[in-house]
């Protein structure tokens, strides 16, 4: 859809603050597990406006390639100083800078979500309305990361009890079929996928064609974090279809998936692929294929779970993203705003931008720095 126009907008001023939150449990994947959420949350003023973007980098790279001392040095260098005083028609008017540096998507994601807020603030319009999403609500499913396997059924039944729509479950060599085994026979009506987060091989095909008797929805990632290529053949040999996730880190990479059979869902994360319009991009190329996409969570706070709801109200978000009620991961959030899901529903925050406020009291006392800029 065409962006909304309206003036061009000035940054006057940005606040870069580094934000740790510990998690109510540890959370954990074949690649480790998390008991804080250590993130960038960037700020960006105009005229009395405020917009916020969320980075999802991890401390080290152990997700992607970026970190969160790169992306902070990134963001310090060249991004702010580059549109800190400077004025923009749009979110668009923003590629130009960020497409000299390569990768860091998800450092370019946090400021250009930062804008796609206040650019919306400034047009008095959900943001959800200037992505080209409608709706009040979402549906939204869950992932439970891994654990044993007698606490992760009683973790499956309270959620198919909360409501939610679909149980993701974290698997790993050695933590698959067991679990699937017990988690399909004690619910064998409720929506099932798991996210293997690239910890198997073509080597292990004849294990993972196994899993095809446990009527998943899809496997996520289950090959290398930069394949394409294998999971195509993967998909040759298997009936349940793969998501893609790490592999897709642009519209490109998803035209590749999708030409190839490499992915017949994908899983879209703003921050993974550099932004909304990105995300846009991805999501009308699926469509444009008619796989369906959903939206992906990275322990995100407030200002990111935001982002993500209004995203996800874009017409072929079709599966149920982890876009899970705060309340599961955090004791107290940053923003004013409950983002709590009421019988798998998930409902879009009102008001003009990502329609969130910061707890500015709390969010100083989780702060562990602040640098500002300004011309």
């Amino acid at each position: 859809m065409p962006t909304p126009t309206r003036s061009p907008l000035k940054i006057d001023s940005a606040e870069l603050r580094l934000i740790r939150l510990k998690l109510l449990n540890p959370f954990t994947i074949s690649v480790g597990t998390m008991t804080e959420k250590l993130f960038p949350l960037l700020i960006l003023k105009s005229d009395g406006l405020e917009g916020y973007g969320e980075g999802v980098m991890d401390p080290l790279p152990d997700f992607l390639e970026e970190s969160i001392p790169s992306a902070m040095n990134l963001m310090r260098e060249v991004l702010l100083p580059a549109v800190v005083g400077h004025s923009f028609a749009n979110p668009e008017a923003l590629a130009p800078l960020m497409t000299p540096w390569r990768g860091h998507q998800m450092t370019k994601a946090t400021l250009e979500m930062a804008f796609w807020d206040l650019w919306a603030k400034s047009l008095d319009l959900p943001l959800k309305t200037a992505l080209g999403g409608a709706g009040e609500a979402i549906p939204v499913g869950v992932s439970l990361g891994i654990g044993p396997i007698e606490q992760t059924l009683e973790r499956v039944r309270s959620h198919v009890e909360q409501g939610y729509k679909r149980i993701k479950l974290k698997i790993m060599p050695g933590h698959d079929i067991k679990l699937l085994e017990k988690v399909r026979s004690a619910f064998p009506d409720t929506a099932l996928s798991v996210d293997a987060n690239t910890s198997y091989s073509l080597a292990d095909m004849a294990l993972l064609r196994r899993f095809d008797a446990f009527s998943l929805d899809y496997i996520e990632q289950p090959l290398a974090w930069d394949d394409i290529h294998d999971h195509a053949t993967l998909q040759q040999r298997l009936s349940t279809p793969i998501c893609l996730d790490e592999s897709i880190r642009s519209v490109q990479h998803a035209r590749h998936a999708l030409q190839t059979d490499a992915t017949r869902i994908v899983n879209i994360k703003a921050g993974r692929v550099g932004g909304h319009l990105e995300s846009r991009k991805i999501h009308d190329i699926c469509e444009a294929y008619n796989v369906p996409v959903w939206c992906g969570g990275m322990l995100e706070a407030g200002i990111g779970r935001a982002h993500n709801i209004h995203l996800s109200t874009l017409s072929n978000f079709r599966k149920p993203g982890d876009t899970s009620s705060a309340s599961r991961y955090f004791a107290r959030d940053i923003v004013h705003e409950k983002l709590e899901a009421k019988d798998g529903l998930m409902p879009v925050p009102s008001g003009p931008g990502i329609g969130v406020t910061l707890d500015r009291s709390f969010l100083d006392e989780v702060t562990v720095s602040t640098e500002t800029f300004s011309r």
